[in-house]
């Protein structure tokens, strides 16, 4: 499942200003954008916010976006850029304390108990990740983006990227072992992060 790119002629429209065809492109990258976001600062109103942003640099920036590139690794430099941004501020904002059992779980409908533990699990192994090794993986197993796409959207080697989903994979594991839960297969653990 790979990120789709932008019809030309829609990019083109919106290059040149036609508030139209840059309105297509958010709505068909809001939700990838929010989601990814949205797992890397944990808070979904300063998510919302944070994408607002990104749309609104890609909206500045876009008179300049060369084609010669991939729209999508372009709009994850822009969605990384201002997520870092955030998060080293918010390294020097004092920190309000929050009691784990003050964050609402994550909904799933219609699925057993056990698979409900096991997604909660999951994301909370996720969460634990390093930013770097946090970022390779969520826009590879939620964003769908090709390693050579994860690569030019973080600027780092398609090496790099390879070693941080294998890393942020096996340390997902291992967090979730520590818990006492094992996933079935690779494909069941690919299942149960969508």
């Amino acid at each position: 499942m790979s990120l789709q790119q932008p019809d030309f002629g829609v990019l083109r429209k919106a290059q040149k200003g036609d508030e139209r065809a840059f309105n297509l492109i958010v709505r068909a990258y809001q939700v990838p954008v929010f989601n990814y976001v949205l797992r890397l600062v944990g808070d979904r109103a300063l998510a919302e916010d944070l994408t607002q942003e990104v749309f609104l640099r890609v909206y500045q920036g876009l008179p300049k976006f060369s084609l010669r590139s991939k729209f999508t690794t372009w709009l994850f430099q822009v969605t990384k850029n201002r997520v870092l941004d955030e998060l080293r501020a918010s390294e020097r904002r004092p920190r309000a304390i929050v009691a784990l059992e003050d964050i609402p779980p994550l909904e799933v409908v219609d699925a057993p108990f056990e698979r409900l533990e096991a997604i909660d699990a999951v994301w909370r192994a996720v969460g634990g990740l390093s930013v770097d090794l946090k970022m390779a993986l969520l826009l590879r197993d939620i964003v769908g983006l090709s390693y050579t796409e994860i690569a030019d959207s973080l600027e780092i080697t398609l090496a790099t990227v390879k070693w941080r989903i294998y890393k942020a994979r096996e340390d997902v594991q291992l967090a979730l072992a520590r818990e006492g839960i094992t996933l079935g297969s690779e494909a069941e653990a690919e299942s149960i992060s969508r």
